[in-house]
C-alpha cells in the first residue's frame, strides 16, 4: 500500500509539474517548423580534483551557445554520475557545479546518439581561476545541505591520535575528559562506520574509539535529520566516521607510529585495485595511559550527613584493529563486496579511595580506604557481504547486504577495604575484600535490501527493507571475604544470568522531486516493527515476549536561491531502543557508596526533530546557520535514587544508587552557527558558536530543570614555506541542565606543527594538547530531595605526541559500496562496563 502512495504522489506531482511547466494546455501553439528529432543524449562523472572522489549530487545544466538560459538539468547520483537524455543534436555549453566548490562550463556537442563525455574535476571553493583546475587542499569543514563533514585526514593535529581525538574537533560534538560523547548537549545519537553499525561503539563508546586511529580516519559526517533510510536514532542524529580505504588502480598504502605521554600506537595499511578486483586491508595496535583524580562531597538531608570521598590512580589499556576487503566487479552492472574487520580492546582504571561518613549521631559513621582495580574488555568482529546490481537506467540501483557481527565484552574488579584507616595497608590487613567477573555476550544478524528507482529526470524512489536478530546478556558472579575467613565465597543474591533478546523488521520509502529549478522536496517513511523478550535465569523470572509497531515519518524541502545559496527545512520522527548498558540488570558495587544497575524494562524512546538552517558559500568561504527543535517524550534518563527508593535494602548507610527509566520529557531549541573562511593566502579557519535553551520536565521525580548552555568550536591551519603546516583547535563549553542537576564545563585546545617531505609522501608532526593547562576539572552537581552531592573528575589532558607517517603508491578512493546501518540503539559512553 505504502509503495503505491508513493508512485501515486510521483504522478501526481509530475503532472503539476508538468501544467505549471508546459501551459500549452490552455492555449492553442502556433505552428512550428518541426525540430531535429531529440534522440541525443549525454554522459559523465563528477569528481573532487584533489581527492578524485564522487561529489555527490552536483548540479548539471545544459546551457545554450550563447546566453544563460538553461535548456535542462540534472543532478549526479551518490557516484558523481550523471546522464541528459532526449537531447537534440547540436552546439551547447554544460555547467557543472556544487556546494563549496567551483564551477565548471564546458562547450559540448550533441549527436544523434550517445555521447560520453570527459571527467569533470570540481575544485574546492576558492581554488578556481577562470575554467582552470587549480589543486588546492580540500577545507577541513565543508558544510553541506544534509550535514556537516569535518575532514579529518586535512587536519594535522589528529596525527598520532585516535577517534575520540577526531570526533572532539567536529562540529556540533563535545567529548569529555573521560571520552564520554555528547552530540548538540545530547548523548543519544548514533555512531556509524563506512555507514555501518558497530555493536563495540553501541555498547561501549569511550573505550572502542580509543581503538580506532586517527590515521584511518578520513571524514567525519554530522547528520541532524536522518532520512527514511536511516534506522531511527531518537535525539541528535547520526556520526558517520569515513574511513580511508580503495583505490582506482595499482598499489597504495601506509605506515605510521606515534609516541606520547597519553597513547602510543602504529597503523599499516595495503590496498590495491586490478580491473576487476580490489583489496583493502589496515590494522593497528596501541595502548593509552595516564593518572585520575576524583572527589565527591555528598550531603543527606534527611539524616543531615557527609560524605567525602577523595580518589587517585591511573587507567591504562591497549586495543588492536583490523579490516579486510574485497570488491569484484562481475560485469558492467553486477559486483560483490566482502569485508571484515576485528576490533579489540581491555583496560584497567586503578583508584585508591578514601571514604569518610559522618552524621550528626555517629553512630553510623564509618572510615575506610578502599584499593579497587576494575577490569574491562571488548570484541567486536564483522563480516558484511554485498551483492550491487546497477541498470542502464542512470540512478537505478538495487543491492541486497547481509551481515553478521559477534559483540562480547567483559568486566569486574578487585577491591581491598581497611576500615578505620586513611592510608592503605598491607593486602593481609584488609578488613573486607571482594571481586567481580562478568561478561556480556552479543551477536546481531542483519539482512537488507534497498531499491532506487528513478522516473524520469527529476523524481526518484527509494525503498527498502531490513530484518535485525539481536541477542545479548550478562553474565556475573561476585565473591567476598572477610578477614577471618580464609577464602573467598560467593556472595548469594549478588550473581546476575540475563538474557535478552530484540527482533526489528523494517519497511521505507523516501520520494524526492525536483518540484521547480530551485525547489527539491523529499518525502518518506519508515514502518518498523520490534519484538523482545528477556529471560533472568538467577530468579527463574522472565519478561513475557511483547512486540509493537512505529510509524517513523520524515521529509524536507530545499530551495536554492543560487548555487551556492539554499535554505532548508526538516523534518524527522525517530525512536532509539536502549542497549545493553541501560538493560543490564547486574548491581554494581566497586564502589558500595555508589551502587549502579540498568532497568531491562525500559521502553523505547520517540523523538520529533525539526530543523531550519540555511547555507551559503563562495570564494571567501562557507557559512550555515540552523536553528533546529528536538522534543522527546518518554525519555531514557540516568537518575539518581535512596537504595531503598530502588528496591535495595542491604546498602551502606549514606549511599546512592544510579539506575536509567522512562521518566522524562525532554526539548531542546537551538541556534548553531558554523562558517569557514580563508582570511589570507594559506590561512584557513573554520568554527563558529552554538546556544542551546533545555528543558527538561519529570512528573514521576517531581522535577522540572530549564536553561541556557552554549558552546565554540574553533579550527584554524596556515600553510608556511617549506611544506611546514601550523594548526591549532579549541573547544569549550559552558554547564548545562540535567534532570536532577548540572553538567560540567568543558574547555580542550590542541597545536600542532606538521612538515611534509620526501617528495609530499612522509609527514612528521608534533602535537600539544592544552599545554598551558596540567588538567580540567568538570564539576557536575546532583539535587534530589534526599541528597546534594557536587562532583569533579580531575582530566589530565596536558599531552604532547611525536607521530610520523609515509605514504607510498596511489592513493585514489575506490567505489563506494553498501553497507548496513544498524543506528536504532541507545547505547553507553562510558567504560563501566557492568551498567
Amino acid at each position: 500500500m505504502k509503495l503505491s502512495t508513493h508512485y501515486l504522489l510521483g504522478g501526481l506531482l509530475g503532472l503539476l509539474l508538468t501544467g505549471a511547466i508546459c501551459p500549452a494546455h490552455a492555449q492553442t501553439p502556433a505552428p512550428a517548423t518541426p525540430a531535429a528529432p531529440a534522440t541525443g543524449s549525454l554522459t559523465g562523472t563528477v569528481l573532487d580534483s584533489l581527492k578524485k572522489e564522487p561529489v555527490p549530487y552536483a548540479t548539471v545544466v545544459l546551457l545554450p551557445a550563447t546566453g544563460e538560459a538553461p535548456i535542462t538539468g540534472v543532478a549526479a547520483d551518490d557516484a558523481g554520475k550523471f546522464a541528459l537524455n532526449k537531447l537534440a543534436p547540436g552546439s551547447f555549453r554544460l555547467r557543472v557545479s556544487y556546494v563549496g566548490y567551483g564551477t565548471q562550463t564546458r562547450p559540448v556537442t550533441v549527436t544523434a546518439g550517445a555521447t560520453a563525455l570527459p571527467t569533470f574535476y570540481l575544485p574546492v571553493a576558492g581554488t578556481a581561476l577562470g575554467e582552470a583546475v587549480i589543486v588546492g587542499t580540500k577545507p577541513v569543514v565543508e558544510v553541506r545541505p544534509d550535514r556537516i563533514v569535518y575532514n579529518a585526514d586535512q587536519d594535522a593535529t589528529n596525527a598520532g591520535g585516535n577517534a575520540a581525538d577526531v570526533l572532539r574537533k567536529a562540529p556540533l560534538l563535545a567529548v569529555d575528559g573521560d571520552g564520554n560523547v555528547k552530540m548538540r548537549g545530547s548523548s543519544n545519537f548514533k555512531v556509524l562506520v563506512n555507514n555501518k553499525p558497530s555493536p563495540t561503539l553501541a555498547s561501549n563508546l569511550a573505550e572502542a574509539l580509543k581503538g580506532i586511529p586517527a590515521e584511518q580516519i578520513k571524514s567525519v559526517e554530522i547528520i541532524t535529520t536522518p532520512p527514511a533510510k536511516y534506522d531511527g536514532e531518537g535525539t541528535a542524529g547520526i556520526i558517520n566516521i569515513v574511513l580511508k580505504k580503495g583505490v582506482e588502480q595499482g598499489l597504495n598504502g601506509r605506515v605510521s607510529a606515534s609516541g606520547g605521554n597519553r597513547n602510543s600506537n602504529v597503523n599499516a595499511a595495503l590496498n590495491f585495485k586490478t580491473k576487476k578486483l580490489g583489496f583493502t586491508s589496515s590494522g593497528g595496535l596501541g595502548g593509552w595511559y595516564g593518572p585520575n583524580e576524583s572527589t565527591r562531597v555528598r550531603y543527606g538531608k534527611v539524616d543531615n550527613s557527609t560524605l567525602t570521598q577523595n580518589g587517585t590512580g591511573d587507567y591504562g589499556g591497549l586495543w588492536n584493529y583490523g579490516s579486510i576487503g574485497l570488491d569484484y566487479d562481475v560485469s558492467e552492472h553486477q559486483s560483490l563486496s566482502l569485508a571484515a574487520s576485528l576490533n579489540t580492546y581491555r583496560g584497567h582504571d586503578y583508584n585508591n579511595l578514601l571514604n569518610d561518613y559522618v552524621t550528626d549521631n555517629q553512630v553510623n559513621n564509618q572510615l575506610f580506604t578502599r584499593t579497587t582495580n576494575s577490569l574491562f574488555s571488548g570484541f567486536n568482529g564483522e563480516l558484511t557481504g554485498t551483492y550491487t546490481r546497477t541498470f542502464a537506467l542512470p540512478r537505478k540501483e538495487w543491492s541486497v547486504v547481509g551481515q553478521y557481527a559477534e559483540n562480547s565484552g567483559t568486566f569486574g574488579y578487585d577491591f581491598d577495604q581497611f576500615a578505620n584507616s586513611r592510608v592503605n595497608l598491607e593486602t593481609d590487613r584488609a578488613s573486607y575484600r571482594e571481586r567481580s567477573r562478568g561478561r556480556t555476550p552479543g551477536t546481531e544478524v542483519t539482512f537488507q535490501t534497498d531499491l532506487t528507482q528513478p522516473f524520469g529526470e527529476k523524481q526518484t524512489l527509494e525503498t527498502g527493507l531490513k530484518a535485525i536478530w539481536r541477542h545479548t546478556g550478562s553474565v556475573a558472579d561476585v565473591d567476598g571475604k572477610q578477614q577471618a575467613d580464609a577464602d573467598f565465597v560467593r556472595l548469594a543474591g549478588r550473581s546476575t544470568d540475563f538474557d535478552y533478546d530484540q527482533n526489528v523488521q523494517a519497511a521505507y520509502a523516501t520520494y524526492t522531486a525536483k518540484a521547480t529549478k530551485k525547489l527539491s522536496i523529499s518525502l518518506g517513511g519508515r514502518l518498523e516493527r520490534t519484538s523482545l523478550s528477556a529471560d533472568f535465569r538467577t530468579t527463574g523470572s522472565e519478561i513475557p515476549a511483547r512486540s509493537y509497531l512505529t510509524l517513523l515519518p520524515n521529509g524536507n524541502a530545499q530551495y536554492a536561491f543560487s548555487d551556492n545559496n539554499s535554505v532548508r527545512l526538516a523534518y524527522s520522527k525517530r525512536i532509539t531502543r536502549p542497549y545493553i548498558d541501560y538493560l543490564n540488570p547486574f548491581i554494581d558495587r566497586s564502589d558500595a557508596q555508589n551502587i549502579s544497575f540498568g532497568n531491562p524494562n525500559l521502553d523505547p524512546e520517540l523523538t520529533d526533530s525539526y530543523e531550519l538552517s540555511y547555507n551559503t558559500n563562495g570564494k571567501a568561504g562557507s557559512l550555515n546557520i540552523s536553528g533546529s527543535v528536538r522534543r522527546t517524550g518518554n525519555a531514557i534518563e540516568s537518575i539518581r535514587l535512596r537504595p531503598e527508593e530502588a528496591g535495595i535494602t542491604d546498602a551502606l548507610p549514606g549511599s546512592t544508587v544510579r539506575t536509567y527509566a522512562n521518566v522524562a520529557s525532554n526539548s531542546f531549541y537551538q541556534l548553531n552557527f558554523y562558517g569557514s573562511a580563508k582570511p589570507a593566502k594559506g590561512w584557513d579557519i573554520s568554527g563558529g558558536p552554538d546556544v542551546q535553551y533545555i528543558v527538561r520536565r519529570s512528573p514521576a521525580l517531581g522535577v522540572e530543570r530549564r536553561g541556557f548552555t552554549a558552546g565554540l568550536n574553533l579550527n584554524t591551519s596556515y600553510k608556511l614555506p617549506k611544506k611546514f603546516t601550523l594548526q591549532g583547535f579549541l573547544y569549550s563549553s559552558l554547564p548545562s541542565p540535567e534532570l536532577q542537576g548540572r553538567g560540567s564545563a568543558n574547555l580542550y585546545y590542541q597545536l600542532g606543527v606538521k612538515k611534509t617531505f620526501l617528495n609530499d609522501k612522509a609527514d612528521l608532526v608534533l602535537n600539544l594538547a592544552t599545554p598551558f593547562n596540567n588538567y580540567w576539572r568538570y564539576r557536575s552537581t546532583t539535587d534530589t530531595p534526599s541528597f546534594s552531592e557536587t562532583s569533579n573528575n580531575y582530566a589530565y589532558q596536558r599531552g604532547f605526541r611525536l607521530s610520523f607517517s609515509y605514504r607510498f603508491g596511489n592513493a585514489q578512493q575506490g567505489k563506494q559500496r553498501k553497507s548496513i546501518s544498524n543506528d536504532d540503539v541507545k547505547g553507553g559512553g562510558s567504560k563501566q562496563g557492568g551498567q
